[in-house]
């Protein structure tokens, strides 16, 4: 069922607006494409792109834009640039108050390209392609000829660059893929994701979970199976999943009740943080945090990932991504250390250190500085070794003794564990601030 909603559209106009079902709620949905330039914005259309943000955030309900645009309408000169700009406005202003989805069913280029950064979510269909700068003049600067697929395609965006949240076969996938993000989140930042009504007991033991991590430490294994095993069946909604695998960024259902989970995944690159893993990673927190998910962090990585180009290419600031958007986040927050948690990059998902609101450990964990080999290298001439070190240091419970691990849990029981823990911090409240915001490193 839709209802049809007057922005003030010419008839001539590539753009459209409506109030629109999607999995039973009221979402602002608008158009671009079709007019007499493949989608190209003009002023007028970009007048209408703005009043439905507006209404969007006016009324709090999410908000979906699907665009096939070929940018602004050259035949109306700069205002044209101007108008789009008005929408980025719109749509910054928008953020964090409602959910903004964007789905590209064909062309996204030019100035528009970049409302593809501002939004929550985008979703492109396999035939999509967008860029802010076109074959043409890249080949010009660079003297190296590119298709504009290579260029902009889907396939970039959603394995290279991390815009696409998912890539999907085609229009009919584009309208379930946004169904499903909006199923996770609230109509706005006032409220709460919806609760459904769910057949997975609370108290199942998570046997399979148990299981799926070895006992040496630095065999690999898909935390996919953990998340799997430990949320409601079926719930667990991978973003992002082909960009930057070495961290996997997730809704879920806990007892019915959507959350963000955060998970190292051993499979890629040992676990290890990257640039793009903590740039993937902060940007999900972030968005957790604006719209009331509580967020649940699987911990089991060596470290950030060493290497000059990684220095060079700025690990510090992007690191710093992650730890701030942690550290900023009022949701609530849990963290389940699985095995090796060692340096910064411990720290960085979600420590105790970082003031998390309940820290526990399988007693697989391996909390430390550092791993056992490194360690004795460093420590060698001391008559430390491995052995000694091992039973030391790389267990959860000095972790537990010295309060930076709140409980060493039954695998098993991590399920219950984490429905005991959310419930008693469901009524943890930002106490606000005096400041205007923070000074991201983003």
């Amino acid at each position: 069922m839709t209802q049809a909603v007057a922005f003030g559209a010419r008839t001539d106009e590539a753009a459209r607006a409506e109030v629109r079902q999607v999995d039973g709620r009221d979402v602002i949905w608008c158009e671009v494409r079709g007019g007499r330039h493949h989608g190209a914005l003009t002023p007028s259309g970009c007048a209408t792109v703005r009043g439905a943000v507006h209404l969007a955030a006016d009324v709090g309900i999410p908000m979906v834009l699907v665009l096939d645009s070929s940018g602004a309408e050259l035949g109306a000169g700069v205002a044209a640039l101007h108008a789009w700009g008005r929408v980025a406005r719109a749509l910054v202003r928008a953020s964090g108050v409602i959910p903004t989805i964007v789905g590209v069913t064909g062309a996204c280029v030019s100035g528009p390209a970049l409302l593809l950064g501002i939004a929550d979510a985008v979703v492109m269909t396999e035939e999509a392609f967008a860029y802010v700068t076109g074959p043409e003049a890249a080949a010009e600067f660079t003297g190296v000829p590119v298709e504009r697929r290579a260029l902009g395609g889907a396939a970039v965006h959603d394995s290279r660059s991390g815009v696409a949240t998912f890539v999907v076969a085609d229009t009919g996938a584009l309208t379930d893929a946004i169904a499903t993000l909006i199923s996770y989140m609230p109509d706005s930042s006032l409220g709460d994701a919806p609760r459904v009504t769910i057949a997975d007991p609370v108290d199942r033991s998570c046997e399979i979970a148990a299981s799926c991590v070895p006992s040496q430490p630095t065999a690999a294994y898909d935390v996919g199976r953990v998340l799997g095993d430990v949320f409601d069946h079926g719930s667990v909604c991978e973003l992002r999943s082909r960009y930057a695998p070495n961290v996997v960024t997730a809704f879920a259902r806990l007892d019915g009740a959507a959350v963000g989970v955060v998970a190292n995944q051993p499979q890629h690159r040992a676990g290890t943080l990257d640039i793009e893993a903590s740039r993937k990673a902060a940007r999900f927190v972030t968005l957790c945090d604006a719209f009331n998910l509580p967020i649940i962090t699987f911990v089991d990585t060596p470290g950030f990932e060493p290497g000059k180009d990684l220095e060079w290419r700025g690990m510090i600031r992007h690191g710093a991504e992650l730890v701030h958007a942690y550290c900023a986040a009022t949701v609530p927050r849990v963290c389940v250390i699985m095995r090796k948690a060692f340096g910064g990059a411990f720290i960085v998902m979600d420590s105790r250190g970082i003031a998390n609101d309940l820290c526990v450990a399988w007693p697989t964990a391996e909390i430390a500085v550092m791993g056992a080999l490194g360690a004795v290298q460093i420590l060698g001439g001391k008559g430390v070794t491995e052995e000694s070190y091992t039973e030391a240091f790389l267990n959860p419970y000095r972790a537990a003794e010295r309060g930076f691990v709140d409980a060493v849990i039954d695998p098993a029981d991590t399920r219950s564990v984490l429905v005991a823990g959310l419930g008693q911090l469901s009524t943890k409240r930002d106490p606000g601030s005096q400041r205007k915001h923070s000074n991201t490193p983003l």
